[in-house]
């Protein structure tokens, strides 16, 4: 075999068609999108001849153009002439997979039919006179089992044969004779305009009216309306359409086929049907689902998969790890005893009572705090050394009653200690820079960053050079990539429920639901797996066949509350009712997100570029069985690595932008890396091109009450991981390390939408939030929908439809909490009522019919004419 031969895989969804591609090239092979669609394209070579190269064509039901499957499967095997065409159809539903068989055996190439899921056709207890089939199709047939890789080379040395002697079967005559002469007579009419392995092909789509298939032809209007009169006669002689004709006798002739070549059991219940008897019962199902999809979240979410997400971030990303049991015990006692010393709460708490004595003023108590860390950071600071020292002799009379003990959040606990004196202070001071460093035990290894600072700082790296790399690249890839064991877990539940068979029933439960709303019922998968994370929701949209559908999931699904945007909603919780009390709070941000679903579905399903003609719903369902390990392997392999590769290098960028905006900047009238400028200290960023770009956007955001430039900044870091929301605010407004849990950071939060009276504007920071909920996601998601979109401008449509959405959200929620609470009104106000009035009209008014001009098939050969 030295020349090379290209192998096409066709046949139905879930016909065991990608475990065979699987089966026979590993999947070590090229995948990509075919031209213009975003339709998946794979190919790759024989594991036993390279020569041979197999394209795996998306499972379609026909070669009718109604999905974008269909027509580019149509358009290669039209144009692009593959070798041979390898049809690989399920043994047990014979009936409705051979429909797609004739028209491959119409395409003029050499075709081999494989009977595949020979296991279950056994169990059935059906039978399959191979050799009638294979007479009556014309074509040679052989039963397979992809799954189990039996008769699959075979499979491939008869297509190898077949392509080799390039003589593609001979026709057969499915149709009635009526239909048969009128296509012969419209074969004879397209001599010279075509080739002639293709003429029948030609034919019969002329006859169906297909316009796609014949516009190559370029066929004059004389022809076309010659064409039309034999159609219409045949139309009325059958009283109906010509392309229902077509159909109709195709299922007629199969029919036939069936009695002469399949001996049916008699009729039983098979294993896979009692199962869906429960599984898709009209009321029994959802709650199966939802049992089932807990399972998997919970799993995936809250245990394995968050536990492994958990051990990524803090040990490769944050704080190392050992490998030594011992030491890390020894580690952890060390840390433990330390910390019950509380030293913090006695440095704090000595330096207020001096405060509160009138020994020292607020300002000098600030240079004393900063000296104190200054110190903490490095010993042998003279300066750091002066101010405390000078500290400690004028509040050497001093001693704190009753100092607050603190929680690892900064919040108050109900513990005190009873006194703190100035001798205990001292001690405090330099018992703060004794904690244990975990580099100083055996078997220690650092993280990703601390050891790529040592390197960096060891190499003579400037300063910028460490930050870049360390902040702004480690840290923010790091940040997502630390989803990845989460993601692992959570597809390989997913495919395992998605390769045995489950998925399909899930589809069929929800569609009832979700056609109501304009979404597919495949699209409720990927926006349950968005509550935990929007990455892989977003790439479980690609099992949505459908292009608009698919679309618009991958556009709304990231508006569900992800896992990164827990601690937004907690900073909400703790600013309006404390926090642990606020349990309707979370649940409010989630039916936020639902509703955003649900209202957006409905409206864009009443535009044109998701209206139009609809697409017919097909679901399979196959019989349930425990799927290949290797292939199991491989659907989890891919959607990770595609997530690593696609999203990551993304992510790489933007965060590249993102700390180049937050730590260069105008100073001083010179334009310089500002974190250098020690007058500056941590203060850098209010010159930061990044607060230029927040000052200049405050206005968009005035509408939501959130006019601050710290606000706009805040938001535009949430876009590398929504969680930086709070790090960032905190960072912006000098809270340290203080966390989405710790009142500091409620203080601070609440203070940005307080205005100079002392009103705490509860529908600004609703706005805010709600806007952060509903624009676009993190960089990893965006990058997996950009991947998803493969087109640019339906990517940046759907980016400008989440944040103008989002915003619309936020301004109506900050307006009218104005006018009801406040009573203001004004501009903004009427502008909120318009928008109100707007989404109202679009969810009530009658769906429009939009009349294409690119209907695939025609009422009339006369709608072709030029």
């Amino acid at each position: 075999m030295e020349d090379r031969m290209y192998i096409a895989l066709a046949g139905n969804p879930n016909c065991g068609k990608t475990t065979l591609f699987n089966a026979l090239t590993g999947s070590n092979g090229y995948v990509g999108n075919w031209p213009g669609v975003t339709v998946e394209k794979k190919e790759a070579v024989w594991r036993r001849d390279k020569s041979v190269t197999f394209t795996d064509l998306p499972g379609i039901y026909s070669l009718s153009p109604y999905s974008p499957e269909e027509i580019v499967s149509r358009d290669y095997l039209i144009q692009n002439r593959p070798s041979a065409v390898i049809d690989l159809v399920d043994s047990t539903n014979l009936e409705r997979n051979l429909y797609l068989t004739t028209q491959l055996l119409e395409c003029g190439l050499p075709v081999v039919l494989g009977l595949n899921m020979l296991d279950l056709l056994e169990k059935s207890g059906d039978k399959i006179d191979v050799d009638a089939l294979s007479r009556e199709l014309g074509c040679k047939v052989i039963q397979v089992s992809a799954l189990r890789e039996k008769n699959t080379d075979d499979l491939v040395k008869l297509a190898v044969e077949a392509g080799k002697a390039g003589k593609a079967p001979a026709p057969a005559h499915v149709f009635t004779d009526e239909v048969e002469a009128a296509i012969a007579k419209i074969e004879v009419g397209l001599a010279g305009k075509c080739d002639a392995t293709l003429s029948r092909w030609y034919a019969i789509k002329v006859f169906e009216r297909d316009a796609a298939a014949i516009e190559p032809l370029g066929l004059s209007n004389a022809e076309l309306e010659a064409f039309e009169v034999d159609i219409k006669a045949v139309e009325a002689a059958r009283d109906d359409d010509a392309e229902s004709i077509i159909t109709s006798d195709r299922y007629e002739w199969i029919a036939r086929v069936m009695d002469a070549c399949v001996v049916k059991a008699p009729k039983k219940l098979s294993t896979s049907e009692k199962i869906d008897k429960i599984v898709t019962n009209r009321i029994l199902g959802l709650p199966i689902f939802v049992v089932v999809m807990f399972l998997v979240y919970y799993i995936a979410i809250s245990t394995v998969g968050t536990a492994g997400t958990d051990w990524v971030n803090e040990n490769l990303f944050s704080d190392g790890f050992f490998v030594n049991g011992a030491s890390a015990e020894q580690y952890d006692a060390d840390t433990e005893a330390w910390s019950d010393n509380h030293y913090g709460d006695q440095i704090d708490g000595f330096i207020a009572a001096a405060t509160d004595e009138g020994v020292v003023t607020d300002d000098e108590a600030t240079e004393v705090a900063d000296a104190v860390s200054a110190y903490q950071e490095d010993t042998e600071d003279a300066d750091a050394q002066a101010t405390i020292s000078a500290f400690e002799a004028k509040a050497s009379g001093v001693t704190a009653s009753d100092v607050v003990i603190t929680d690892e959040d900064g919040n108050d606990t109900d513990e005190v200690i009873d006194s703190v004196t100035a001798a205990d202070f001292a001690a405090a001071v330099e018992g703060s820079t004794e904690e244990p460093d975990p580099a100083d035990y055996d078997g220690f290894v650092p993280s990703i960053p601390d050891a790529a600072t040592d390197a960096l700082t060891n190499a003579g790296a400037s300063d910028m050079v460490i930050s870049l790399i360390v902040d702004g690249v480690i840290g923010g890839v790091g940040a997502v990539l630390g989803f990845i064991p989460q993601m692992f877990v959570l597809f390989v539940l997913l495919c395992f429920l998605e390769d045995c068979g489950y998925m399909s029933r899930v589809a069929f439960v929800m569609d009832r639901v979700f056609r109501r709303f304009g979404l597919s019922g495949k699209s409720f998968i990927p926006m349950l797996i968005s509550s935990g994370c929007g990455v892989p929701g977003v790439l479980a949209t690609k099992t949505i066949e459908n292009e608009k559908d698919r679309r618009m999931t991958a556009m709304l699904t990231t508006m569900i509350p992800c896992g990164a945007k827990q601690p937004i909603i907690a900073l909400v919780m703790g600013v309006l009712i404390g926090g642990s009390d606020a349990w309707w709070v979370a649940p409010m941000f989630y039916f936020l997100g639902i509703a955003a679903i649900i209202i957006s579905g409905i409206m864009l399903k009443k535009t044109k570029m998701f209206a139009g003609e609809p697409t017919p719903f097909v679901m399979e369902l196959p019989d349930y069985h425990f799927p290949s390990i290797k292939s199991w392997w491989l659907h989890v392999w891919e959607r990770v690595s595609s997530y690593i590769k696609k999203a990551a290098t993304i992510i790489f960028a933007a965060t590249v932008l993102v700390w180049f905006l937050s730590n260069f900047g105008f100073y001083d009238g010179a334009f310089q890396y500002l974190a250098n400028v020690e007058e500056l200290g941590d203060a850098y960023m209010d010159y930061s091109l990044l607060a230029a770009v927040g000052g200049a956007l405050g206005v968009i955001f005035a509408p939501l009450g959130a006019d601050t430039w710290q606000a706009t900044a805040a938001s535009i870091s949430a876009l590398i991981a929504k969680e930086n929301l709070v790090s960032t605010f905190g960072t912006l407004f000098g809270l340290g390390d203080a966390t989405e849990n710790s009142l500091t950071m409620w203080s601070g939060f609440a203070g940005m939408f307080t205005d100079a009276s002392g009103v705490l504007h509860a529908g600004a920071m609703c706005a805010f939030v709600a806007f952060n909920m509903l624009d676009a996601p993190c960089f990893a998601a965006i990058g997996t929908i950009r991947r998803q979109m493969d087109d640019a401008k339906w990517f940046w449509f759907a980016i400008g439809y989440q944040c103008v959405f989002g915003w619309v959200v936020g301004m109506m929620i900050n307006q009218f909490w104005e006018l009801i609470v406040l009573g203001n009104f004004g501009f903004w106000t009427v502008v909120a009522f318009a928008a109100l009035a707007g989404i109202l009209f679009m969810l009530f008014r009658p769906a429009p019919k939009f009349e294409g001009k690119d209907e695939h098939i025609l009422d009339s050969l006369a709608e072709a004419e030029k």
